[in-house]
């Protein structure tokens, strides 16, 4: 009994303890939530940032490994591209370095002779030397005519001066300013103002003055009296004015009709042009047969020689003169002369030019 009186007694100052530890202990309990809330957020937010570096290193490696491949594959693309270049580069070169070769030895072999040209330029040039000599001549020829022109407009000129000057001709009492007593010999003026005559100036002519009767002027004979008209021109004349002949116009009324080009072509113009163009390459082309260079086609066909070769007239000196061949005995100095190729070049590029030209070049 005592034990409960004393709890009794001591009931308020438990209640009051009991509510100042819970007091405490909820402000404890916050703050130690406080801490652990921020614990969890501190390790979770290292967890993912963990988990997102992961997540990149990852897309890195894929991103590594995808654009490896498609550089890979883009060098394998412009490796093959440069590898088909070169080849065509080189099937080009060789291309060009045959067609050169052959069209070279078509050229020279079919469409150009070198002695040919030679004389007609040595043909040229002689005709020009001539011509050149003609011009020559009537250049000075002209110069001869102008020379004497101008000295006989000067004497003219002169015979007219001492002409006007008459007046200052010597005398025999006074001598005259080109006779002077002081010189052993006159003047050439003085000479000439002898042999010349002196200028006469015309005579003005005196106006009439006017006087007209009044018969005259209504007779209509005066300067001064009623105009009169002209006299009518012949009708077999020619109208004056803007009027054409009239055979041109008859000409041009009833000229025949000039169909368009149209209608004046037929429908086949192109295909019957094409054929003509063929026949004309057929008859200006020595053989008719294509040219197969990597094939036996004309092996087993016997070997046709040239016109140049094989006339009757005999061959020309192409085949047996070489252009390129020396002759140092020939020499007129210890210089090596120019070989024959840019000669060649010099006439294949300017041969047109000589052509059309003519005689002067």
């Amino acid at each position: 009994m005592a034990t409960l009186a004393r709890l009794q007694a001591r009931s308020s100052f438990v209640g009051n303890q009991y509510y100042f530890r819970n007091r405490v202990v909820d402000e404890f309990r916050k703050k130690e939530n406080d801490a652990a809330v921020k614990i969890q957020s501190w390790f979770r937010g290292c967890r993912i940032r963990a988990y997102i570096r992961y997540l990149h290193r990852v897309a890195t490696i894929i991103q590594k490994c995808w654009r490896s491949y498609l550089g890979k594959k883009q060098y394998r693309h412009l490796v093959k591209l440069a590898h088909y270049t070169m080849k065509m580069n080189l099937y080009n070169a060789m291309a060009v370095k045959i067609q050169r070769r052959w069209r070279g030895y078509r050229i020279r072999k079919y469409c150009f002779n070198y002695y040919y040209l030679k004389d007609y330029l040595k043909a040229v040039s002689e005709t020009n030397d001539a011509i050149r000599e003609a011009l020559e001549e009537f250049a000075e020829m002209k110069e001869r005519e102008e020379k004497k022109a101008n000295l006989e407009k000067e004497e003219k000129q002169r015979d007219y001066q001492a002409r006007k000057m008459h007046y200052l001709l010597s005398t025999k009492q006074i001598p005259g300013i080109y006779n002077s007593p002081f010189r052993q010999a006159p003047d050439p003026w003085e000479l000439r103002l002898q042999k010349a005559k002196p200028l006469t100036h015309p005579k003005p002519k005196v106006r009439q003055e006017y006087s007209a009767s009044l018969s005259d002027w209504l007779a209509c004979t005066s300067a001064r009296s009623f105009p009169r008209s002209d006299i009518l021109p012949p009708i077999n004349k020619k109208c004056q004015g803007p009027f054409r002949d009239f055979n041109e116009v008859l000409e041009q009324r009833y000229k025949p009709l000039e169909p368009t080009l149209r209608v004046a072509e037929p429908i086949n113009e192109l295909k019957l042009a094409r054929e003509e163009f063929k026949r004309e390459e057929c008859a200006q082309n020595i053989h008719s047969k294509m040219f197969f260079p990597f094939s036996s086609y004309h092996k087993k066909e016997k070997y046709t020689a040239s016109m140049h070769s094989s006339s009757k007239y005999g061959s020309d000196s192409y085949g047996l003169k070489q252009f390129r061949s020396e002759n140092p005995r020939k020499w007129i100095c210890d210089k090596d002369f120019q070989t024959v190729l840019p000669s060649f070049y010099l006439f294949s590029k300017y041969g047109k030019l000589y052509s059309r030209a003519g005689q002067i070049v």
